[in-house]
């Protein structure tokens, strides 16, 4: 329903509303036949959080869960999306990174460490295909308004992480300004970057 929402809402413009579980090759797999043949940007935007837990309160299952969203997804749609690109000889791609890619006390151990992932990944396939005139890069969001839930189920995070967050997070930002910053790198304007890492967070990265 969400997604006929927003096709309604951008009425003039040719969406196709792809509905499934983006870390399934199934999906992806849908999701590029939904391009027919061509994609010359890519926004990997999907993610989850867990819930600040650090390491000795990880579970196999959140782990898990934690990197089949934040990095194999990613990196199944990518891997899928980046044959289009080459053969077109032009692409751009952005990765939604996080403040938790750039610190160690943004978040829990398996968003942190799946973070660092997705910039690492950001900046091995920057190298790859630069050459090819494929462009890689990441924006780290500090605090957004989304529908994703950050929750403290860790008495140790919460004592550890929390009077550093309360002192130095910025405001909020909204879905838009973070959107503004991605279409920045996907579109031309962004033709001379590729492998950076923007860190979209309100100043927090500066303190």
């Amino acid at each position: 329903e969400r997604l006929d929402d927003l096709v309604a809402e951008n009425a003039g413009l040719d969406l196709v509303p792809v509905a499934g579980d983006i870390s399934t090759e199934e999906t992806v797999a849908a999701v590029v036949a939904a391009a027919d043949g061509r994609v010359d940007a890519l926004a990997n935007i999907a993610g989850i959080m867990d819930n600040f837990a650090p390491i000795h309160e990880v579970d196999d299952d959140l782990w898990d869960r934690v990197f089949r969203i934040n990095v194999t997804a990613l990196m199944r749609l990518t891997r899928a999306v980046v044959p289009l690109m080459l053969d077109a000889g032009t692409g751009s791609v952005v990765n939604v990174a996080s403040e938790a890619g750039l610190r160690g006390s943004a978040a829990g151990a398996a968003y942190t460490a799946s973070k660092h992932a997705v910039v690492g990944l950001t900046k091995n396939s920057a190298v790859m295909y630069g050459p090819s005139s494929l462009r890689f890069n990441a924006v780290a969001p500090g605090p957004t308004i989304t529908n994703i839930v950050a929750t403290w189920g860790s008495r140790l995070a919460a004592e550890r992480l929390g009077p550093l967050m309360q002192a130095t997070v910025p405001t909020p930002a909204t879905a838009a300004q973070l959107a503004a910053s991605i279409t920045f790198l996907l579109s031309d304007d962004g033709t001379n970057i590729n492998g950076a890492i923007l860190a979209s967070d309100g100043g927090w990265s500066a303190l």
